[in-house]
This record gives C-alpha cells, sequence and structure tokens, in this order.
C-alpha cells in the first residue's frame, strides 16, 4: 500500500506473478483497447492498420496482443523492414523467465499503446483489459449475431466501468460494411440506439486482406489502390486525436487509488 500511495505520477503498475505491483514509468503514454467479446469481428485488422496510421504519422507505437491467436504479432513478423517500426508484445505467452510486468512492459517512449484483446471476455474480463483506456474502440460487423453480441459486451463495459467519462471514450466502429444491404440497415439502427459515437464505418474491402499478408496498413499501400477507405481512417483518427491529445480532455487516471493501470491477460471463457 506504501509503494502505491508514494507512487510518482505518470507511472504504471502492472500486476506481477505473486500480485504485488512492480513500478513502470510510462510517461504519458496514451493507451488505446480494441475490444468485443465475439470473436472475427477484425480486432487484429483494426490494431494493425491503427498502429502503421501512427507510425506514419511520427509516433512510436506498440501493439499489446493479447488475443491467444497471435494475429497481429504474425502481421508485424511480416512487416518490410523498410517501413516505420512498431514494437510488439506477445502478452498471450507465459514466460517463465521473466515476470508479468517485465514482459508486458512497452519499450520508452511509446505512444500509444495499442492492446489487440481475446474474444470471450465477460464482465471481469473486459473490466481488466480496459482498465486505464484513454480510448475504447469496438468494432462490430453487419449481421444479426455481431448485433447481438455487441449488445452485451458494450452493456457488460458500460456495468463494469460505471462512469459518464469512460462512456464518453468508447467509440463504435461498422466494420467491413456493404452500403445499401438489408442487414446494413438494421446495424445502423442499432447504432443510432446508442449513446455512443458511431466513429468510422470501413467499407468490406478486399485491401485489408492484402495488407494483413503483406505486413503493412492499407495507408502503406499505393493511394490509387485504397483512395475509397481512407475517408474512414481520417475519421477514425480525427475521433482519437481529439480524445487522447486534446488538453481539453485530460481526466483523472481511471483505476484504483490514482494509479494508471495497463490491460491484463484475461483467459476467455470458452465458448
Amino acid at each position: 500500500m506504501e509503494l502505491l500511495q508514494n507512487a510518482a505520477p505518470n507511472t504504471c503498475f502492472i500486476l506481477g506473478l505473486q500480485n504485488f505491483p512492480e513500478r513502470v514509468e510510462l510517461q504519458d503514454m496514451k493507451t488505446v483497447v480494441i475490444i468485443n467479446s465475439k470473436g472475427g469481428s477484425g480486432k487484429s485488422t483494426l490494431a494493425a492498420n491503427l498502429a502503421a496510421n501512427y507510425a506514419l504519422k511520427g509516433r512510436n507505437p506498440a501493439i499489446l496482443d493479447l488475443d491467444p491467436q497471435g494475429s497481429s504479432m504474425r502481421w508485424l513478423q511480416n512487416r518490410p523492414d523498410d517501413l516505420p517500426v512498431i514494437h510488439g508484445i506477445a502478452g498471450y505467452e507465459k514466460k517463465s523467465t521473466v515476470t508479468r510486468s517485465w514482459q508486458l512492459q512497452p519499450p520508452e517512449g511509446t505512444d500509444p499503446l495499442i492492446v489487440d484483446t481475446p474474444a470471450g471476455l465477460e464482465r471481469t474480463g473486459l473490466a481488466a483489459t480496459s482498465r486505464g483506456a484513454d480510448a475504447i474502440l469496438i468494432p462490430v460487423m453487419p449481421s444479426d449475431i455481431d448485433i447481438h453480441a455487441a449488445v452485451n459486451c458494450i452493456s457488460e463495459l458500460l456495468l463494469t466501468t460505471k462512469s459518464d467519462m469512460t462512456q464518453k471514450r468508447i467509440g463504435i466502429i461498422a466494420n467491413r460494411v456493404r452500403a445499401n444491404t438489408r442487414v446494413y440497415g438494421r446495424l445502423e439502427r442499432f447504432l443510432r440506439s446508442l449513446d455512443i459515437p458511431l466513429v468510422a464505418t470501413f467499407r468490406d474491402s478486399q485491401n485489408y486482406t492484402r495488407s494483413a499478408e503483406l505486413g503493412i496498413g492499407i495507408s502503406e499501400m499505393p493511394l490509387w489502390q485504397v483512395r475509397k477507405d481512407m475517408g474512414a481512417w481520417k475519421e477514425l483518427l480525427s475521433w482519437l486525436d481529439s480524445t487522447l491529445y486534446d488538453s481539453r480532455n485530460v481526466r483523472p487516471l481511471p483505476s484504483r487509488l490514482g494509479v494508471r493501470a495497463v490491460p491484463q491477460m484475461v483467459a476467455p471463457t470458452a465458448s
């Protein structure tokens, strides 16, 4: 307890193997957590492309991959050496040679940290992975099953936080959308019913498949090839910049005892 009370500002505490906090300096790092309890919603694709966009802008992004499938880490392994560096942390691995806090520690100067979460999280997992987030993104696919799963995920997330400030930092992304279809109409009606902003609508595009295979973001592909996709990314990055870096949005650190928390690995519930 004394360690927590004497903590310096901008200090992160990551629970180690013995459940005692270990001190990690994070400076002014921002954290973006990508959440959806349903698998296949596009969390890893979103994490990879978000990191690529921030790297192109001259920031130092890192991806904390908590998903046992390791899709974000595989994308990073395919990334060409001549492109801006993006650090990856395989948070789903358990290493006996180092403490958990050391394994999850982002490099000095990281900003932002992008957290790719696993599917199957229930209330406890949602609380653990979203604690300390500066922004939370929820990608939703246009299908009845995905809409139902998103309703449950958003409800559980809001119940765990019980904070109006947290709700203002949640953004919904309509993912892999085909305009003017009946199912997209249902998705639109669902999103309008929420008191949470729809921050971007990504079209169903093969550009995401191609970029994933190459280890690049679509923003690193030729402009003529991705022109139709870039408008949505401009909208998303504008919302994130306002949420993360606008001084008017500065708020208390959203974790117990006033110290910042980094998302923890929580085993997904078996389906």
